[in-house]
């Protein structure tokens, strides 16, 4: 009875051993390796459409950014400069008034001498 049992624990074994492995066989199913070695693929390829996106996606930022910035720097060129004409006009104004004073000083002096 010993040998019957010990043949029955160990086909017992071996069909439990089975089971699993068409369970394991089941999980790994070639559609979820080939999903897996699918993305493995895409994170390593380097000329992938992904990549390509990410690089259209930042240069459409990085141009983005650069007309930004042109149209600031345009933006403040343009207060500069009207800035320089109002000096320039108040500068006018200055040398208009300087004259003046002058003149009003020589009539001052012909009139005292």
């Amino acid at each position: 009875m010993n040998r019957y049992t010990c043949v029955l624990l160990l086909g017992t074994l071996t069909m439990t051993t089975m089971a699993h492995a068409d369970a394991l066989d089941g999980l790994f199913d070639n559609a979820i390796v080939g999903s897996i070695s699918q993305a493995i693929n895409d994170a390593y390829k380097p000329g992938d459409s992904r990549d390509d996106n990410d690089n259209r996606r930042w240069d459409d930022e990085n141009q983005r950014r650069n007309d930004d910035d042109r149209r600031q720097y345009e933006d403040r060129h343009r207060q500069l400069e009207e800035r320089r004409r109002q000096l320039d006009d108040q500068q006018r104004q200055l040398d208009q008034q300087r004259r003046q004073l002058e003149e009003d000083e020589r009539r001052l002096d012909d009139d005292f001498r």
